[in-house]
């Protein structure tokens, strides 16, 4: 059984850094893309990045451009998705999800897993 597992959230301050941290158990990584999502309250998920089973990065958004950045260990089976300069704007659910297929153009597009969440607070 397929599942994904974050972990890495809290409360920082302005212009900290944290690495979000996405497990799988069930599978192996490099058969999937991860996607990196976050939902912030009352507005709509956005949709970060997609990282591809051959490491190729699309991103989703200026919002987060020079400041986050995702990678992938095969060894640890772990997606991540470090986040500096972090900004009070950037407080929200944080969600990884996997893709059985090469990463999507439109974040909108189906993702076929998707773990539980964790939340990012920044905040002076």
């Amino acid at each position: 059984q397929v599942q994904l597992v974050e972990s890495g959230g809290g409360l920082v301050q302005p212009g900290d850094f944290l690495r979000l941290s996405c497990i799988l158990y069930g599978s192996n990584l490099n058969h999937y893309s991860v996607g990196w999502f976050r939902q912030a309250p009352g507005k709509d998920r956005e949709g970060l990045f997609c990282i591809g089973p051959d490491d190729h990065v699309v991103a989703y958004t200026e919002a987060v451009s020079g400041r986050f950045v995702v990678s992938k260990s095969y060894i640890a089976n772990t997606a991540y998705l470090d986040m500096g300069n972090l900004r009070p704007e950037d407080s929200a659910v944080y969600r990884c999800a996997l893709r059985q297929a090469s990463c999507p153009v439109k974040p909108e597009s189906a993702f076929d897993y998707w773990g539980q969440g964790t939340q990012v607070t920044v905040s002076s």
